[in-house]
């Protein structure tokens, strides 16, 4: 049986907080309250294996034609096997229905993001980013995540 992408819900919420958590600690993702989540739970799809959330991730929008891929991340067990592309291609239709030229993401996985059509760019050129997220964390000044952008046609 293949995993299936959907729309988060609600019920949800602890279980990306628990996925978000594991990476935030390893300090690959930035952390996400369960009240963030809960608010934010429109922008999230999921992964489920078997009725199962393997996976997660969202869009945030940045501007009028750019959004970024968040909190991107798949059970340790089920790494490999073709979800995360799943979960891009499910975030990168929502951009297409939304009518957003532009994704990015900030990554410590560029080879992952250039197999899903992504290319690696300045982070300078997204000052949406910056002002949005940036100055809020603690390697603002030292950060040592990868951009990408994928244009979508």
């Amino acid at each position: 049986m293949p995993a299936v992408c959907r729309k988060a819900r609600v019920e949800d919420v602890e279980l990306l907080y628990q996925m978000i958590q594991g990476y935030a600690e390893q300090g690959i993702m930035l952390p996400r309250s369960r009240k963030v989540l809960k608010r934010q739970i429109e922008e999230f799809v999921v992964a489920e294996f078997g009725g199962i959330v393997v996976g997660c991730g969202s869009l945030c929008q940045l501007g009028s034609d750019l959004v970024e891929i968040r909190s991107l991340g798949i059970a340790e067990d089920f790494k490999g096997k073709g979800i995360g592309s799943m979960l891009v291609d499910s975030l990168i239709a929502e951009a297409r229905r939304r009518e957003i030229p532009k994704v990015m993401a900030l990554t410590y996985e560029v080879s992952f993001f250039i197999k899903n059509g992504f290319s690696v760019v300045e982070k300078e050129i997204f000052p949406e980013k910056v002002w949005t997220d940036c100055i809020h964390c603690k390697k603002r000044h030292a950060c040592d995540e990868i951009a990408v952008l994928r244009v979508l046609d």
